[in-house]
C-alpha cells in the first residue's frame, strides 16, 4: 500500500516536471489534473517496466528519474494519438 502512495506522489511530481520539460502544443493536455493523472500513468509505467526488466525488486516503485521519463513518454503518445484523432475529424 505504501508503494502505491509512494507511486502516486512521485507520479505527481514527474507530470509536472515532464510538462516543464516537453510542454507541447495545445493538442496536449494542459490543465492539472491531466498532467498529475498522466505523470501518475508515466511513474506506474516506469514502476512496472522497472519491476519486468529486474531494476527493481517487488514492491519497489520508480524513482523520480524514471518516473519523469515515463511521464514524458506517456505525454509524447497522449499528444500523438490526440494529433491524429483531431486532423482525422477535420
Amino acid at each position: 500500500m505504501l508503494a502505491i502512495l509512494w507511486t502516486i506522489i512521485i507520479g505527481f511530481v514527474a507530470g509536472v516536471i515532464a510538462k516543464f520539460i516537453m510542454p507541447g502544443s495545445a493538442n496536449e493536455p494542459s490543465g492539472f489534473i491531466m498532467t498529475t493523472l498522466l505523470g501518475i500513468v508515466g511513474a506506474f509505467v516506469a514502476t512496472f517496466l522497472g519491476q519486468v526488466t529486474g531494476w527493481y525488486p517487488p514492491n519497489e516503485g520508480a524513482g523520480l528519474i524514471a518516473s519523469v521519463i515515463g511521464a514524458v513518454i506517456v505525454l509524447a503518445i497522449f499528444g500523438f494519438i490526440q494529433g491524429r484523432r483531431r486532423s482525422t475529424v477535420l
